[in-house]
């Protein structure tokens, strides 16, 4: 087998695993589990794994500087955007959380254009951008005979603020990188955040002990771990360093198919064809819009899912 053949197949195991990450986190929720404790345990043991790692592998403890870096890149990447989309899932279907996070190239256009004022919307960039919106309509309203509550527009509210500080984030690091391996500047993110998170569970008082923790949520949160934040993670790192660009960011498309179709499976939610429809629409529109800002030379490639969102 080629060096290449085996990227394909290491797109293949990221697409799916990552798309089946949100099943598993509201799995997890639907036992009972607070999601801001799921997730607090989610990323502090696998930040924890990753830190170690890294360390054994001969990287310093971040400075000063470095550690404010990455506080705040966890404030906005793990507690806001992997926390509040994980908080999410107890309302909205995990395809519609997965696609809702999907859109977040089309906020970072809508800023750059009006916070830096470097990008253009051409048409081709408006056009992706009516299709995205348009799509997720049609997935909205498709699930709203379903999910008929005040909690399913709560959901969908904190999906989108989740989604929008992941976009902010994307334009911090790019505007502000620092010199540190971005694989273990992703395990101390992911470490920093549980205790925000964490310390977000015991203000609520919903807080349960480790010990009453339910066995199928320590199932969900040992495959996040271990297939989301380790064989993914590596999968990607393999596939970003023998494939092109353009070619390892596919899984970001690939994702909230994967997450809506397991989902109907595994969590009894609702497929339904205008639910494709609207899967695929929003796609090609957030497809369109990564074209207009290559075309601009500022193509915005899909963050890992190690990210958790």
């Amino acid at each position: 087998m080629t060096t290449k053949q085996k990227a394909y197949i290491g797109l293949g195991l990221t697409s799916i695993i990552w798309g089946t990450t949100w099943v598993a986190s509201k799995f997890g929720i639907k036992q009972g589990v607070p999601a801001f404790e799921l997730s607090s345990i989610r990323n502090g043991l696998g930040g924890l794994l990753l830190i170690v790692f890294f360390l054994f592998k001969g990287q310093k403890l971040p400075s000063f500087k470095e550690f404010k870096w990455l506080l705040g890149m966890s404030i906005l990447l793990f507690v806001i955007a992997n926390g509040f989309s994980t908080y999410a899932l107890k309302d909205i279907p995990s395809g519609l959380a997965a696609l809702i996070a999907a859109l977040y190239p089309l906020s970072v256009v809508v800023i750059e254009r009006v916070r830096y004022k470097n990008t253009k919307i051409t048409a081709l960039t408006f056009s992706g951008m009516l299709l995205g919106i348009v799509g997720i309509a049609i997935v909205f309203y498709e699930n709203l005979a379903v999910h008929n509550s005040a909690g399913y527009f709560i959901g969908v509210g904190v999906s989108i603020i989740a989604m929008l500080s992941w976009s902010f984030g994307t334009i911090f690091i790019a505007r502000n990188k620092m010199d540190m391996n971005p694989y273990y500047a992703t395990g101390w993110q992911m470490f920093l955040s549980c205790f925000f998170l964490g310390a977000f569970v015991i203000a609520s008082g919903k807080a349960i002990p480790l010990s009453a923790i339910p066995h199928a949520t320590w199932m969900a949160i040992v495959y996040l771990i271990i297939a989301s934040s380790i064989v993914a993670f590596a999968a990607f790192i393999f596939t970003m360093k023998h494939l092109p660009p353009a070619i390892a960011s596919l899984y970001a498309y690939v994702n909230p198919i994967v997450a809506t179709v397991v989902g109907s499976f595994m969590v009894d939610e609702k497929l339904s064809l205008p639910i494709f429809i609207g899967s695929f629409v929003t796609l090609a529109g957030v497809y369109l819009v990564n074209r207009s800002m290559k075309a601009q030379k500022h193509e915005i490639v899909p963050v890992t899912d190690a990210d958790g969102m």
